[in-house]
């Protein structure tokens, strides 16, 4: 069975990027009844800290030495939250801007899924290559500051440039941001700019 990979980045439920996620999901859904939806929420499912054993496992396979037991359970731990977004034929992303980037639950996951010989690989003539191959992926990033017309145009976004280079370093460059903002601040603009998203985001899912 096909599956499309929800990874949910917000501590919040009634966030706007949830939100926008549910309008996506619903309509991926009528699309493509046959799909299963597998949702990975980074505040409730287990992410291992990156220390201890996994930490040195990944300098081990970089240096080209056996697994101890204690790492190679370790590892297996980061690669089975690795394949679980592999393995997926379409990818969403849902999650909030924190302070001009990403929440620390999402840097964590990158951290633990971006290893040696999981999802990239090191040439010495080539140099750093991805092992994950590339998939349909949307972003929706909502931020309590409009970024793209509003008073902070021109601000540093520093969320978009960071997830967009990350997916890109293991494979993934098929990537379609849907920001979402102004999330604060007079209700109005709020409204405009969810329903503009939401709208966008039911056409692409629609498609997806």
């Amino acid at each position: 069975m096909p599956k499309l990979f929800h990874l949910s980045c917000s501590p919040r439920a009634d966030s706007e990027s949830s939100a926008g996620a549910r309008v996506f999901i619903d309509r991926f859904r009528q699309a493509r009844p046959d799909w299963d939806v597998d949702v990975m929420n980074l505040w409730r499912d287990h992410l291992p800290e990156f220390e201890g054993y996994v930490l040195e496992a990944k300098y081990a396979r970089i240096n080209g030495r056996a697994f101890t037991d204690s790492q190679r359970d370790a590892f297996a731990v980061a690669e089975r939250i690795a394949l679980r977004f592999a393995l997926a034929d379409r990818v969403l992303i849902s999650t909030p801007m924190w302070n001009f980037g990403i929440p620390y639950k999402l840097k964590q996951w990158i951290d633990v899924i971006t290893q040696p010989g999981l999802t990239f690989r090191f040439d010495p003539s080539q140099g750093y290559l991805p092992l994950v191959a590339d998939r349909p992926t949307v972003v929706i990033l909502a931020s309590g500051s409009d970024f793209v017309t509003g008073m902070n145009r021109g601000r540093i976004d520093m969320a978009t440039p960071y997830l967009r280079e990350a997916l890109r370093f293991i494979g993934v460059s098929d990537v379609r941001f849907v920001p979402i903002g102004p999330t604060t601040g007079p209700l109005e603009p709020i409204r405009t700019a969810r329903e503009g998203a939401h709208q966008r985001l039911a056409e692409m899912a629609a498609r997806f």
